[in-house]
């Protein structure tokens, strides 16, 4: 009975024994003893084995690991279909809503469009629901329902004389009169669009380059001239003798000018003097005489024309400016020398006198009757190889500049003072008096080729000067007739 027992007991050291060595929970064993209790060879080493911890350590892995994964993996979805997805998503909704609006603004522009048939179709059911009614009742109704939709775009003119309907025929659409008072409600004014993304064609004007005002360029002085006038009676000559001038612009590279002076009697153009260059110098001496043969009753109405120069060998002479004297006898008496000073006035092309015209206006108010009566016109630009021109006189009625209508003098042959005395009239109501203008244009008749134009002048509330204060004054004083001279220009 002992031998089964014991036999269990071994084994059951035996095992104790294994497990301590494997888990060398003793320091007192010798890991040879093990190796010789348990029978291994010498070359095979001993696993001890720690199952606990490398449990542990490979759940603390893995578990990290499969977090790691799971992160990236959340930031690439987000990042690949979430962001997309919600931006899509905006912007169908904001389509949605876009559309929308445009169908509610189309549906808003049919419902104003469709108003006036509508308005009809109900008057039409009123024929087939009341029967009663006669047959001339709803013409009328209609008629008066096709009136008031009608009302909106009709524009009507008060009643005026025959004399100005074609006047009025030829006005510009522009003008407008008075609004009459139909006894109906304004129509509503449509909300005017935006100005954004439109183009704007006043923005695309081209300015001008000069900076400085044009009146004030021709006002400046380009130095001083000195020069005396003396008349000899005996020989009807009239001596103009150039002294010097000072302060002249420089016209040159080097800071310097060649000044050199032209001399006219005017309206005479054919006689014409000059004196010499002098070479560099802004202050130059001339101190040259010229001699006009004119007679004495003749003096008061020439006109002393004197032009300063620049010479340039290669190319086209420089206007350095010019002086004008009007009255011969306003700053000398002509009996003896008389030195005179004058500004030498800023001039880019020589000025040419072209002549004068007398002419009077006349308006009557209570017939609407407009009389310009062309007088007579003097020292004319001579035109033609003779010396003389062909000249007549055309008068256009402008409105907003516009050509309304034009008449004309009869022509005077082979003369540059010629008399007229021919009324040109214009019927023209009072209420646009304010809004046309006369444009006088005194021409030269040509047999062959085509009429030229020697000069013009204009008459009216936009003109300028003499022009202006001449029609001011017609208005001014109705029922008579005023005239006055009014020199022509190009």
């Amino acid at each position: 009975m002992s031998g089964p027992r014991e036999d269990g007991r071994c084994r059951r050291a035996v095992s104790i024994l294994t497990e301590l060595c494997q888990k060398k929970s003793l320091p007192s064993l010798d890991l040879d003893t093990c190796r010789e209790f348990l029978q291994l060879p010498s070359d095979q080493s001993l696993i001890i084995s720690e199952p606990e911890l490398s449990v542990s350590l490979l759940a603390v892995i893995v578990i990290v690991c499969g977090l790691a994964l799971v992160a990236v993996f959340v930031f690439l979805f987000w990042k690949l279909c979430w962001v997309p997805w919600r931006n899509k998503a905006l912007s169908s909704h904001l389509a949605v809503l876009r559309s929308e609006a445009g169908d509610k603004d189309s549906m808003a522009d049919k419902l104003k469009d469709t108003g006036a048939i509508s308005f009809l179709e109900a008057a039409v059911k009123i024929s087939h629901t009341s029967p009663d009614i006669p047959a001339e009742v709803q013409m009328s109704m209609k008629d008066h329902i096709m009136r008031r939709t009608r009302i909106q775009r009709q524009t009507t003119e008060p009643a005026s004389s025959t004399r100005h309907i074609s006047f009025k025929r030829h006005l510009p659409r522009q003008m407008h009169v008075s609004s009459m008072d139909y006894g109906l409600e304004p129509p509503p004014v449509a909300e005017q669009p935006t100005s954004i993304g439109r183009i704007k064609p006043e923005l695309y004007k081209q300015k001008t380059v000069d900076t400085e005002d044009p009146k004030k360029e021709a006002e400046k002085t380009c130095g001083k001239i000195n020069f005396t006038l003396k008349y000899d009676y005996e020989n009807e000559t009239l001596t103009v003798r150039i002294l010097r001038a000072f302060d002249l612009p420089a016209k040159d590279f080097c800071g310097s000018s060649d000044p050199y002076v032209k001399i006219y009697l005017l309206p005479d153009r054919k006689r014409k003097f000059q004196t010499r260059v002098h070479r560099k110098t802004l202050n130059p001496t001339f101190d040259e005489s010229f001699h006009f043969p004119v007679p004495h009753e003749e003096l008061a109405s020439r006109k002393l024309h004197l032009s300063v120069f620049d010479f340039d060998r290669f190319s086209r002479h420089d206007m350095i400016g010019e002086v004008i004297l009007e009255n011969l006898f306003e700053d000398s008496d002509l009996s003896r020398e008389t030195s005179i000073w004058r500004d030498i006035q800023y001039a880019t092309t020589e000025s040419v006198d072209l002549g004068e015209i007398m002419f009077s206006l006349c308006y009557l108010p209570t017939a609407g009757r407009l009389t310009l009566t062309v007088i007579k016109c003097r020292n004319l630009k001579a035109m033609d190889i003779t010396g003389y021109s062909d000249p007549y006189v055309k008068v256009s009625l402008l409105c907003d500049g516009r050509r309304l209508k034009k008449k004309k003098t009869t022509i005077k042959k082979n003369t540059l003072n010629p008399t007229y005395n021919e009324a040109i009239i214009f019927d023209i109501p009072p209420e646009n008096m304010d809004q046309v203008s006369l444009l006088i244009s005194v021409m030269d008749y040509d047999r062959v080729g085509h009429n030229e134009i020697i000069g013009v002048c204009r008459v009216g509330v936009n003109a300028e000067g003499l022009g202006r204060d001449h029609w001011n004054e017609m208005l001014a004083y109705p029922r008579k007739p005023i005239a006055h001279w009014h020199p022509l220009v190009e």
